[in-house]
């Protein structure tokens, strides 16, 4: 999600048969992961406790059940919530994440921060052991014209190439300006024509569902282009979000099409009650 949306959106001594038990039970819980993949969260819902105290919030994470996160840059986020993590070292925040049992790949970047300076984002990237950086938005104008969905298209190849010489995966998210239309087209339909399938991938916000872009229909439709995915629970019902496995969408469909997009990680990203209460039913989810 975009930094103004975000601002808006709400974010031993075991015996060996012990042991043989333990590995057993936990073998099942990883085939259990939707498409064996670990159970993520975005660090942004928990802004302003990672503000206090960023050591004790990937702690309570953990704890919840999750093995890996996504972070926001303390650069292009320092005003959310995020500056602090500039006084890491990578190595120093790597043994925080090590020390709480969770990884990290990725993490979110303004695209203003790249804009600026792409070079000192990429370092602080590599410094920390990321593998993926994400921007929320182009952040093109509100009604755009195809000249500029064009302009925003180059710059953002411009920058994938960047990334990929230093061996990063660039992302895009989609909202704001992704969800605008051109006419009559989808500005986001637009951008898979004009972005480089080699040097761009996509990370698709789950709750757009609001807004009529359906997750397993883009997984489908775009197959090998996607990256990850945020994960909201929704209800149509209720036009509000809900915990995962709740409300109205078809998670197995979801996944089984997040297997053809090329879906290499999830992140769920809702208030930390809904994203605890969400964490039962991934981890028993089969697809």
């Amino acid at each position: 999600m975009s930094a103004i949306t975000r601002r808006e959106f709400f974010k031993k001594g075991a015996t060996g048969a012990a042991m043989a038990g333990f590995l057993a039970a936990n073998a099942r819980v990883l085939r259990a992961n939707p498409l064996g993949l670990p159970l993520g969260c975005q660090t942004w819902p928990v802004r302003a406790m990672i503000a206090k105290d960023f050591p004790g919030t990937i702690k309570q994470l953990a704890e919840a059940g999750f093995q890996t996160i996504e972070l926001c840059s303390p650069i292009g986020y320092a005003d959310s919530g995020f500056a602090g993590l500039a006084k890491y070292k990578g190595a120093e925040l790597r043994k925080i994440l090590g020390d709480a049992g969770v990884t990290c790949r990725s993490s979110h970047f303004g695209i203003e921060e790249l804009r600026k300076n792409q070079e000192r984002s990429i370092a602080w990237a590599k410094d920390v052991g990321l593998t993926q950086m994400i921007v929320p938005s182009l952040d093109g104008p509100k009604h755009p014209t195809m000249d500029d969905v064009k302009k925003a298209a180059d710059e953002y190849n411009r920058m994938g190439e960047q990334a990929a010489k230093a061996g990063i995966t660039q992302g895009l998210h989609n909202e704001d300006f992704e969800l605008t239309k051109v006419d009559g087209q989808r500005t986001y339909d637009l951008l898979f024509k004009l972005l480089d399938a080699k040097l761009v991938k996509f990370q698709f916000q789950v709750s757009t569902i609001a807004q009529g872009y359906d997750a397993a229909e883009y997984f489908t439709k775009y197959p090998g282009r996607f990256i990850s995915m945020h994960v909201q629970g929704w209800s149509a019902k209720t036009h509000k979000m809900v915990p995962v496995g709740q409300g109205t969408l078809d998670w197995k469909k979801i996944f089984t099409a997040a297997k053809t997009g090329g879906i290499k990680n999830y992140y769920v990203e809702m208030n930390l009650e809904m994203m605890k209460a969400s964490v039962p039913y991934l981890r028993n989810l089969q697809v």
